[in-house]
Formats: C-alpha cells, sequence, structure tokens
C-alpha cells in the first residue's frame, strides 16, 4: 500500500531539498540582492565597483581599493514577487479547480546583508561578510489545483564570509575567502491516499570558498574577476503526515548548490560619469538528480537507506549579463542606473509550480548621497520583468498532470548605510 503512495509524497519532499523556493530574485534559487548600492545597477560590474565594504562578498581583492581605515555596510531589501497560475488544461485529479488557482505564491521578505572590513598592515585587509545568497518562500492557497505539487516552499540560508585581500602592486590585489552556510528548509503539500499533509523541516551546514582578483588597466578603468565555489549539504530532517503520524520518519538527501563566476568591469567616462559592465556564470547543471533517502523505519519508509524518490531536475548553466551607469549630481550626490538579462536554469519539461523560474530582464535605478564625511546612504529599486513560466507536471500514481502557466513579476526596493572610520 505505502510504496505508491510514498513515491509520490516523496517527490514534494524531496523538491524542497533541492532548493525550491521559487521566490529567488537571480536564475535558480539564489537571491541576488546581496548589497544595497548594487540595486540601483542591477548590480551589474559587481566584482569591479569596489565602493564600500559590500566588496568583501562580490570581489574581496577590491577592499583594498577603499581607503585605509575599517568600513562597515549594513542594508536591507524589501522583496515582493508575485507568481499566479493559469490553467490550460489540466487533468485528472488536476482537473477539478478545488479552492482555486492557488492566488499569488509570492510574498513580501525582507533580506539583510551587513559588510565590514579593516587595515591589517600595508599591503592587507581583512573582510567579512554576513549575506543570503539562497533561498525566500512560496504559498499556494489551500486547497488549490495543484495542492498534491505543493503548498508552501521556504528555504533559508545565512552564510557567514571572512576573507583577505593582498595589495600585489598599485595595479593588482589578490583576495580570498572562505564561507559556512547553513540552510533551512519546510515544505508542505497534499500527499496522496490517507497521508494528509505532509511536513519536512530539514537543515545542514556547508562550507566553500571564493577567489578575486583586481587589475588596474588604466589610469580610469579597473577590471574584476572572482570566483565562488560549489557548497555540498547532506540535509538532514523530519518528514511527518498530519493524517498517518506512523508514517512519521527521518530522511536526508544530499544537495550541491552551484558554482559562479564573474568578469566585471568598471570605467571612470569624464567628470560626471562612471560605466560599468559584467558577465556571470552560474553552474546549475550540477543540480541534475535528486534522491530523498529513507533514515529510519516507518510506515513510509520500509528500511533505511531505501530511496523514497528520484526527482529530476536536468538544469542547465546560466549567464546574467549587466551593464550601468553612475551620474554625479553633485559632490554629494550620485545617480544610478542598470539593466541586465538574467537566465533561467529550468525548462519547460521539469520546471515544478514549486520553482515557476524564467528568464528574467532587470530595470533598476537608484540614488547615493553621502550624508557627512564618514556617511553615505543608498536607495535602490529594481523591477524584474519575468517571462511566464509553463508548467506540466504530474504526482504518480495520480492520473492526470498540472498544465499551465505562472505569470511571474518581482519588485526590490533596497537601502544601505555605509561608514568609515
Amino acid at each position: 500500500m505505502a510504496g505508491s503512495r510514498i513515491v509520490s509524497s516523496s517527490l514534494a519532499l524531496g523538491a524542497v531539498l533541492a532548493g525550491s523556493a521559487s521566490a529567488a530574485f537571480a536564475g535558480g534559487f539564489a537571491i541576488g540582492t546581496q548589497s544595497g548600492s548594487g540595486t540601483g545597477n542591477a548590480f551589474a560590474g559587481g566584482a569591479a565597483a569596489a565602493e564600500d565594504a559590500g566588496v568583501a562578498w562580490y570581489n574581496p581583492a577590491g577592499m583594498s581599493l577603499l581607503p585605509a581605515g575599517r568600513h562597515v555596510s549594513l542594508a536591507a531589501h524589501l522583496l515582493k514577487p508575485s507568481f499566479k497560475f493559469r490553467d490550460e488544461g489540466s487533468s485528472g485529479a488536476f482537473a477539478a479547480p478545488g479552492t482555486g488557482e492557488g492566488g499569488d505564491g509570492g510574498d513580501w521578505a525582507l533580506v539583510p546583508n551587513g559588510h565590514f572590513t579593516t587595515d591589517m598592515g600595508a599591503r592587507w585587509r581583512f573582510g567579512f561578510a554576513v549575506t543570503v545568497p539562497f533561498g525566500l518562500k512560496t504559498e499556494y492557497d489551500d486547497g488549490w489545483r495543484g495542492q498534491l505539487t505543493g503548498l508552501k516552499s521556504e528555504i533559508k540560508t545565512v552564510n557567514l564570509n571572512p576573507s583577505l585581500a593582498y595589495e600585489l602592486s598599485n595595479a593588482v590585489s589578490i583576495g580570498a575567502g572562505v564561507s559556512v552556510q547553513h540552510i533551512d528548509a519546510e515544505l508542505t503539500s497534499l500527499a496522496l491516499g490517507p497521508l494528509g499533509i505532509s511536513t519536512l523541516e530539514a537543515d545542514d551546514v556547508g562550507y566553500g570558498f571564493n577567489l578575486g582578483i583586481m587589475v588596474q588597466a588604466t589610469p580610469t578603468t579597473r577590471i574584476g574577476a572572482t570566483y565562488r565555489s560549489t557548497i555540498k549539504y547532506q540535509l538532514e530532517g523530519d518528514a511527518s503526515f498530519s493524517a498517518l503520524p506512523a508514517g512519521n520518519a527521518q530522511v536526508r538527501a544530499d544537495l550541491k548548490v552551484p558554482d559562479s563566476a564573474s568578469l566585471s568591469v568598471f570605467s571612470v567616462a569624464g567628470p560626471k560619469w562612471e560605466l560599468m559592465a559584467d558577465v556571470t556564470w552560474t553552474g546549475w547543471s550540477s543540480v541534475k538528480r535528486l534522491d530523498v533517502i529513507c533514515a529510519s523505519v516507518s510506515a513510509v519508509c520500509p528500511a533505511a537507506g531505501s530511496t523514497l524518490s528520484a526527482l529530476a531536475f536536468n538544469w542547465k548553466d546560466t549567464w546574467r549579463l549587466g551593464v550601468g551607469a553612475n551620474y554625479l549630481l553633485d559632490s554629494r550626490t550620485k545617480l544610478r542606473f542598470g539593466v541586465a538579462r538574467d537566465e533561467t536554469p529550468t525548462n519547460d519539461v521539469d520546471r515544478s509550480p514549486r520553482l515557476p523560474d524564467q528568464d528574467r530582464t532587470w530595470i533598476a535605478f537608484g540614488v547615493q548621497h553621502r550624508l557627512s564625511k564618514a556617511g553615505v546612504l543608498d536607495a535602490g529599486y529594481a523591477h524584474e520583468f519575468v517571462r511566464d513560466a509553463r508548467v506540466n507536471t504530474s504526482v504518480p500514481p495520480a492520473p492526470g498532470a498540472l498544465t499551465g502557466s505562472f505569470e511571474n513579476r518581482a519588485d526590490i526596493l533596497s537601502v544601505q548605510y555605509s561608514h568609515s572610520f
């Protein structure tokens, strides 16, 4: 009895372990907002900008370009995604509308960042970044047409990233750092058969590294390049079922978040203008398949070590292209502009309502104002035009499929205060 029902339930359970927080603001389940000053430029040129302590995350080598002393940047990002499902011929168990089409799967979220840098001798700099690189949340109405595919998906990460920079010469600096990243996930969905609502909570800590180089190519132009490694997790947690407590079990799954590499250019084009551009590659092809494994025995787990499900994602590597400009309005105020194109790693065959991601185009603007000799305030806004995301997904052995598309968009409002001392 349990076999087929368990497999269908674990399909949903495993999705959260694959990072299924579909309110993310970059390709896949990454969050692209890691500094407040970058929002107004659509984060173009991040690896070469070196404007504030946020460079400790984007390119540790850039810490060498900051003025001597200590620098702190604190940012808050208010994010509002929208994911609205439109039915286009769902069949079988998904044909009946239930309570509707799920409402808006997106909701408001507040994402903080903090960065710090300081001198360590004539040529050394130390930095520390606290960021949220992956996550956010989707939640659909109870009883909606696609409740078998998911009700709530939430993933949270916190990344601690100490780093060092060394100035090789007046023109070249290098940097490196390590990451300690905690991931926490929760998922609910309607399970088939007598199991009721299934809930999964799982977490783990993973480790990675990042490298960077900054080159002052000409007196007015610098080039930055950075690499951030993969981070491997073995998530462990508990699966519970509202209508069958005897089915509650411990589960685990291996997950590897992708590596990435960026190349950025920043150039001063006269007394009023600063221009920037970047290209970023992300290795999302590491997310191909996920096996969800029983870690204990219960009514849904016949044996510890048995596989509950094998989930296919078949994601591809992606590219992000961005360009931006700053205009110096006066000695204290700077206006920012930016556009970017961000690819999705998903595809129309394997895409899930838990992650209705698609290609997106960023349009951004912002303003920086120097409050004092030591204090700077940044505010930025970005709108993401996201392509409609088609889904055609099933939950065997339930008959039929959820067929339709999601109308998506996202808005980001960022505020950052930077202080030097």
